[in-house]
């Protein structure tokens, strides 16, 4: 039987660590890269992704032993040219060099200033946002003083890494002690910054926030836009996106600052026009009215049933349009994955309903066959 795709056998692997040895072998004569390699190897096959790189790190400090001043300048030296200032966007960098932010935090925890310089040339071949997080909780204001200089910096990489660093919620992150609106005088300086990079880190930062203090962002964004030092159209998506999981949660402010009023006289039909069956699709059609041609954000949710009895309510992203005299009708087609590994579906009674500006506006019960 064919494997899947194993995305921590792409990202480190014979050939990637061959790659990172010869970089370091090319400039540092008492580098063994035969014997980095071999070390390597030896445990790669049994390790997951993030261990994989907590394992490299371990490696380089067995073949170049030492602390971070004595290290350092090896690091540096050996680097690649740093990723293409030109682009703007989608250019995460190579994950090689994931492993190279942990060795910085094994052995540099006691020279933060000279670990923060390495980092920021790091950062410019892969993002070190899990590796800053160290030092973020060791020396936390020197770090926010560092990354007040880092939100000027020409490197958008840099810059990126001021507001991902600093995440509540980062994936795979070490959490950080700090309060949540600690890193917003950061974030000020950010959101005018003309990368899509940057600008979509700052977005998924208010995203985290949002958790635990909706109003705390929904303030920022509204300073932002008197402030205008953000194009219209990009704040506007940043907005979008920094509010999404209010949206899918129909928060009524966050519906108001994105133009849709959750007070309106809306009323919406909803039915399922065929059967519905695993490993085939959900299919339904929506009529909603009112009383002009306002705009409207609509989701569906279903309520799926769950092993045991329980319900679990999956929201889904619609349409955001406008009614037209009054009058809007949608249809959508739903694939019932029958194969999926994270989420097993389950035969029986569900729910479909229609949420229109963040308000539940109709529903309608199926059977979900197997």
């Amino acid at each position: 039987m064919a494997q899947g795709f194993s995305l921590k056998d792409q990202l480190f692997n014979a050939e990637k660590t061959r790659y990172l040895s010869g970089l370091f072998a090319d400039i540092e004569p008492a580098f063994d890269g035969a014997a980095f390699q071999d070390a390597v190897l030896s445990r790669l096959p049994e390790l997951e992704l993030k261990e994989r790189m907590a394992w490299i790190a371990e490696c380089l400090q067995q073949v170049l032993p030492g602390d971070l001043p004595a290290v350092a300048p090896v690091i540096l030296q050996a680097l690649p040219p740093p990723l293409n200032p030109d682009k703007t966007d989608d250019d995460f960098g190579d994950f090689i060099f994931a492993p190279l932010g942990e060795w910085v935090v094994a052995v540099g925890l006691d020279h933060p200033d000279l670990a923060l310089d390495v980092l920021a040339e790091l950062t410019q071949r892969f993002s070190m946002e899990w590796a800053v997080r160290p030092f973020l909780n060791t020396h936390p204001d020197l770090v926010m003083a560092r990354m007040q200089d880092w939100c000027g910096h020409s490197s958008y990489h840099v810059r990126r890494l001021v507001s991902e660093g600093t995440r509540p919620r980062l994936p795979w992150g070490q959490a950080v002690g700090l309060a949540l609106s600690d890193p917003l005088p950061l974030l000020d300086r950010l959101q005018g910054d003309p990368t899509r990079y940057v600008t979509r880190s700052v977005a998924n930062h208010l995203n985290d926030i949002t958790k635990k203090e909706p109003d705390l962002v929904l303030d920022r964004l509204q300073a932002w836009e008197k402030s205008g030092q953000q194009k219209a159209e990009e704040l506007r998506w940043m907005t979008g996106h920094a509010l999404r999981g209010l949206v899918k949660s129909g928060h009524p402010r966050a519906m108001k600052v994105l133009g849709f009023d959750p007070d309106a006289d809306i009323k919406a039909e909803v039915q399922v026009t065929t059967p519905a069956r695993i490993g085939e699709a959900l299919e339904f059609e929506i009529a909603l009215t009112g009383s002009d041609d306002q705009p409207v954000l609509v989701d569906y949710i279903i309520h799926f049933q769950r092993p045991g009895g329980k319900v679990s309510p999956k929201v889904h992203k619609l349409k955001q349009t406008a009614l037209k005299d009054g009058k809007l009708g949608l249809s959508k087609t739903h694939k019932l994955k029958g194969n999926a590994t994270t989420f097993q579906l389950v035969p029986g009674p569900h729910r479909l309903e229609v949420q229109v500006n963040g308000r539940v506006c109709a529903g309608v019960d199926f059977d979900l066959l197997g």
